[in-house]
């Protein structure tokens, strides 16, 4: 098998404007909250340490519970969406 090596777009010219700060918290929150429900769905608990055999995992818990590292990889996925969004000729306007 060949050695994959990911290339992504480099997206780091295109800003995302500063009033989607609150936004892109709550996102990131969601983005938790989705794969945590999934993960339990599949029987996956809190554990201390990551075991695949028996199904615990260290970030099943609140997203407000999450180590800083953790809610900034959820932060980033929520911040490359929005500027591939962006890349890609979308904008973005909130209603409301």
């Amino acid at each position: 098998m060949k050695q994959y090596v990911p290339h992504p777009i480099d997206l780091t010219k295109i800003r995302i404007d500063k009033s989607l700060a609150k936004d892109i918290e709550r996102i990131a929150q969601d983005i938790h909250d989705t794969w945590a429900k999934q993960r339990a769905l599949q029987g996956w608990q809190y554990g201390e340490r990551y075991d695949s055999v028996l199904k615990k995992h260290p970030c099943m818990m609140e997203y407000e519970d999450l180590p800083e590292s953790e809610k900034d990889m959820d932060r980033a996925t929520v911040e490359q969406t929005i500027r591939m969004l962006l890349w890609l000729g979308y904008s973005i306007e909130k209603r409301g």
